[in-house]
C-alpha cells in the first residue's frame, strides 16, 4: 500500500498480492478498514481489446470478461466504482493470455506503455480533482 496526498484529497495505492480472480477480497478488506466509501474507489487494470497505453475511463459498468473486476464487483456487491481500463493489447498468435499479460513485454511496446502510463496517473489527478465525466472527456478517445 502507498499512501499519498492528490488535489488535497489522501489517497491509497494499492496492489492486490491474490491472485487477479481473488482481487476483491483484498479491495473489499481495505475499505473496510479505511471506512472507505465505494465512491472513493477508482480501479486501474489491464483491458487487451484497447491498444498499447491507451486508456478508456468509465463511471461504472459490467466486468466485461475481466476477471479481477469480477471479484471486485462480487465483493463489493455493486459495479458502481470508477475504472480506468488500461490498454496492452491484444496476445500474440499462439501465446497463452496469462503470459501476455502477466509477463514482459516486448520492446516495441515501451513508447506507448510509458505514455500510457504517464496518462494514467494523470487520468487519476483529473478524476479527484475534476470528476470523472471531466476525465472521460479528456482521456477517453
Amino acid at each position: 500500500i502507498g499512501k499519498g496526498v492528490i488535489e488535497g484529497e489522501k489517497v491509497l495505492l494499492v496492489k492486490p498480492m491474490t491472485y487477479m480472480n481473488n482481487s476483491g477480497e483484498c479491495i473489499r478488506e481495505v475499505m473496510d478498514y479505511y471506512k472507505a466509501d465505494i465512491d472513493d474507489l477508482i480501479v486501474i487494470f489491464d483491458d487487451i481489446s484497447l491498444e498499447p497505453g491507451r486508456l478508456r475511463l468509465r463511471p461504472k459498468g459490467s466486468a466485461g470478461g475481466h476477471n479481477g473486476i469480477k471479484s471486485i464487483i462480487a465483493h463489493l456487491g455493486s459495479d458502481k466504482f470508477k475504472r480506468i481500463k488500461y490498454g496492452v493489447g491484444d496476445k500474440p498468435k499462439g501465446w497463452d493470455l496469462a503470459d501476455w499479460v502477466l509477463g514482459k513485454f516486448p520492446a516495441e511496446l515501451y513508447p506507448a506503455l510509458r505514455e500510457g502510463n504517464k496518462r494514467a496517473c494523470e487520468a487519476v489527478e483529473c478524476i479527484i480533482s475534476e470528476g470523472i465525466e471531466s476525465g472521460m472527456n479528456k482521456f477517453n478517445g
